[in-house]
C-alpha cells in the first residue's frame, strides 16, 4: 500500500477531527489565503470574513476532496470565489456616479488581473510545502544559498562544516529531491497540450557559483 503523503496524511487526520492537524493546515495555509485576500483589495472586514468563511467552507468539505494533495489549490480556488463574492455584493449596493473619473471594481477585471497572482501564490505554497519535505541538510543547504545576497560557498562551508568541493553537487541533489516532492511534481509537471517543466532552481533564487 502506498503510503500517503504529506499533505495527504495531514488532511486525513483533519477530517478524522484531529486538532493538531486542523491547527497545521491553518498555519500552513493562512499566508496563501490571505495573499489572494490581499490582492481583491477587500476592506479589513470583508477580508476577516473571507478567511474565516474559507476555513468553515474546509470544515464542511474536507471529508469529500477528491484528492487530498489538491489542498492547496482548492483553498486558492474558494478564497478567490468568496472574494469575487463580495465584490459583486458590494457593487450592488454601491451606486456609481457617472460623472467620476475612477472606475467601478469590477469583478470580470479581478479574475483577469489575479489568474497570475493566483498560479504565483500556488506556486509558492508549493515549493514551502516540498521544502517541509526534504531531508534537514538539504533544507540548512537552500535556505543558506536562497539568502539575499548568496553568501560564499566558503562561508557556507564554515557554517555546515561542509567541504567546498561538495557544496555545488549537494545543491544539485537537494533540488532533485525538491522537484520529486508529490507538491513540487504535481504543480510544475508538463500539462496536456503544451508547456513545459517549470523549473524549480530559476525560481528558487539560488544561483550558480
Amino acid at each position: 500500500m502506498t503510503p500517503a503523503s504529506p499533505i495527504g496524511a495531514l488532511v486525513g487526520a483533519a477530517a478524522d477531527g484531529d486538532q493538531r492537524a486542523w491547527h497545521e493546515i491553518i498555519d500552513r495555509y493562512t499566508p496563501l489565503v490571505l495573499s489572494v485576500v490581499y490582492r481583491h483589495r477587500l476592506r479589513p472586514a470583508d477580508a476577516a470574513d473571507v478567511n474565516q468563511t474559507v476555513w468553515l467552507r474546509l470544515v464542511e468539505q474536507i471529508g469529500r476532496l477528491r484528492e487530498a494533495d489538491a489542498l492547496p489549490g482548492w483553498i486558492a480556488t474558494t478564497t478567490r470565489n468568496e472574494c469575487l463574492r463580495v465584490l459583486r455584493a458590494q457593487q450592488r449596493l454601491q451606486p456609481y456616479d457617472p460623472l467620476s473619473e475612477d472606475e467601478p471594481a469590477s469583478p470580470v477585471d479581478a479574475v483577469a488581473d489575479l489568474d497570475e497572482e493566483m498560479e504565483a501564490s500556488q506556486r509558492l505554497q508549493a515549493l514551502r510545502d516540498g521544502f517541509r519535505a526534504l531531508p534537514a541538510q538539504c533544507r540548512e543547504l537552500l535556505a543558506k544559498l536562497m539568502a539575499d545576497p548568496p553568501p560564499s560557498y566558503a562561508a557556507v562551508s564554515e557554517e555546515l562544516a561542509m567541504p567546498v568541493g561538495s557544496i555545488g553537487p549537494t545543491r544539485i541533489r537537494c533540488l532533485d529531491k525538491l522537484r520529486k516532492t508529490p507538491a513540487v511534481h504535481r504543480l510544475f509537471s508538463p500539462r496536456p497540450g503544451g508547456g513545459g517543466v517549470v523549473g524549480v532552481d530559476g525560481r528558487s533564487g539560488v544561483g550558480k557559483r
